[in-house]
């Protein structure tokens, strides 16, 4: 499936979490520059708040402020040219990611959550808001030298009073997302290329079929060198993955039947969210180039819970 994209702002910092707003801006974070900026319609852009750390997926949440998952700042940048790479965490980082929340009036920042269940989040990724006032998110993880996090999927609540860790172990969970009625979790795998699924039968609980590990339903493994970074999900349910390397958007019905690549210009393409008249423009995170870039989709995205 190829469609046009045209460039809304360059210039870039490694931007992720693309947030579309009502007046047409979106906000994303610049995940190098350790911020939440604001791109205006005319590609302007301007600092919203200084997450500090690795602000590295953004959701509004149900009071309208905006929360931050954070990694901690666990990546290392690398210049290729004219491409930011993601290095290795340095030897020294000993953790530190944390969920934040951003008062987008006045760029103040809280730190909402360092822990779950009692134990430190190491390198939050992303995260998705349901219709009962609670979010999702993954902890990512890191890899240092022979060393990999085995990481899971927590649930935490918007009120700053619980989270916990739902599923574990995960292997480098990233993206996250829910189905149109709110009954399916959607998480993908950055390093095995794996989207899973699981049933949401109430706020915070996962149900899936594996039986040595909380696996739901594999949708798709990606073959070959790809690796799958954040999603969004549309209207019809069709889970759409930023696709790494493979640079583009993997399109997966919610079945696993049917699978689709959407091409782009951009070796790093880590995330999309749906916007403007009816939802139906996809705006997307090119990182390596520093890019926001948008498109008409093909069917009308989902609006999350917080509209």
């Amino acid at each position: 499936m190829d469609l046009d994209f045209r460039t809304v702002t360059t210039g870039l910092r490694f931007p992720e979490g693309p947030v579309p707003l009502a007046d047409g801006s979106v906000l994303v974070v610049e995940i190098a520059r350790g911020t939440l900026s604001r791109v205006a319609p005319d590609g302007t852009v301007d600092v919203v708040a200084d997450c500090g750390g690795g602000p590295n997926g953004a959701a509004l949440g149900p009071d309208g402020t905006v929360w931050i998952t954070n990694n901690g700042g666990c990546f290392t940048w690398i210049e290729f040219g004219d491409l930011l790479l993601p290095g290795p965490t340095a030897p020294e980082w000993s953790g530190g990611g944390c969920i934040q929340r951003v008062d987008p009036s006045t760029g103040g920042v809280d730190t909402v959550y360092t822990h779950s269940d009692g134990r430190p989040l190491r390198a939050p990724n992303d995260l998705v808001f349901d219709g009962h006032g609670g979010f999702w998110f993954t902890d990512h993880g890191v890899r240092q030298g022979r060393s990999s996090d085995r990481t899971g999927v927590h649930y935490a609540l918007a009120d700053g009073s619980r989270c916990r860790e739902v599923l574990f172990p995960l292997d480098a969970p990233n993206g996250i997302g829910l189905s149109p009625a709110g009954d399916r979790l959607y998480v993908a795998e950055t390093h095995t290329g794996r989207l899973w699924a699981w049933d949401v039968p109430e706020p915070g609980v996962a149900v899936g079929g594996g039986l040595l590990e909380p696996h739901g339903e594999l949708l798709v493994g990606l073959p070959g060198a790809q690796l799958l970074d954040s999603l969004a999900v549309d209207a019809d349910g069709l889970v759409c993955v930023g696709t790494l390397q493979h640079g583009g958007i993997t399109v997966v019905d919610p079945d696993g039947a049917r699978v689709e690549h959407v091409p782009l210009d951009d070796p790093l393409v880590t995330n999309l969210a749906f916007g403007g008249d009816g939802a139906r423009t996809v705006y997307v995170t090119c990182s390596a180039t520093g890019r926001l870039v948008a498109g008409e989709w093909p069917r009308p995205g989902l609006r999350l819970a917080h509209t």
